[in-house]
């Protein structure tokens, strides 16, 4: 189902861009640099630990101005967007992100995309290379993404679990990055396998920001009956502190 204010509209999934293949010499340089790399953060490991939690803030802010934007969404269409806009074929068009743009002060770009077309459709090829810093984990070389509940438009009156025990939008590291304009997110099979030994953007855990417009980090060794209960929205389940 589609947010009020649109018809069917938005994309399918564009392949992922290759990087060049750029010759032994630089293949080597770019080892010479790691080690670097790796040799000063050994020296230095609090200049280290702290350019990290530098980082880590910054998520922390992204995740909550996409918090807000949704609020906002919601509060001018009375329902959070869909996970995707779909065509008159059922076909999916645009994603979630897209729609918000508006609410992110990016009313500019949100004004280039034809939503009348798929998202990877030389229509919007020019929008798709634009880089939206709030869909970025500093703590990630690549792009990030962040899983909201698909299906049909929710309101704020359907979680019955209260507003503060579900969660919204939560980050993915790189691996599992989808572009911002695709009509797809991360599964949320990925949030319930996260433990300490899981590859992740920040150390310990994961940012994520809940339906209240709170943002939380869920450390890695949170039990997986809490993080089920915090992706239901009326399972009514019991949280303790988290």
């Amino acid at each position: 189902m589609l947010a009020n204010h649109l018809s069917e509209t938005v994309a399918t999934t564009p392949k992922p861009r290759r990087g060049l293949t750029l010759g032994e010499f630089v293949i080597a340089t770019g080892i010479v640099l790691l080690i670097g790399f790796v040799t000063v953060a050994f020296f230095f490991p609090p200049v280290r630990r702290s350019r990290e939690a530098a980082r880590r803030s910054q998520c922390k802010n992204n995740l909550k101005q996409i918090a807000i934007a949704l609020h906002n969404y919601h509060d001018k269409y009375q329902a959070f967007p869909p996970a995707y806009t779909v065509d008159a074929e059922g076909k999916p068009l645009h994603s979630w992100r897209t729609l918000i743009l508006p609410f992110l002060e990016e009313q500019a770009l949100y004004a280039k995309i034809d939503l009348t077309k798929p998202w990877d459709d030389q229509a919007n090829a020019e929008v798709f290379k634009t880089n939206v810093n709030v869909y970025c984990c500093p703590s990630e070389l690549g792009p990030t993404t962040n899983c909201l509940r698909p299906g049909e438009s929710a309101r704020l009156s359907d979680i019955k679990d209260g507003t503060s025990n579900t969660l919204m939008v939560t980050e993915v590291d790189s691996e599992h990055a989808v572009p911002w304009m695709a009509p797809t997110d991360a599964d949320e099979s990925l949030f319930l396998a996260i433990s300490p030994t899981s590859k992740l953007a920040h150390t310990g855990g994961v940012q994520a920001a809940l339906a209240d417009g709170s943002v939380r980090f869920l450390n890695a060794s949170m039990p997986a009956e809490i993080r089920r209960a915090l992706i239901s929205i009326d399972g009514n389940e019991k949280l303790t502190d988290y």
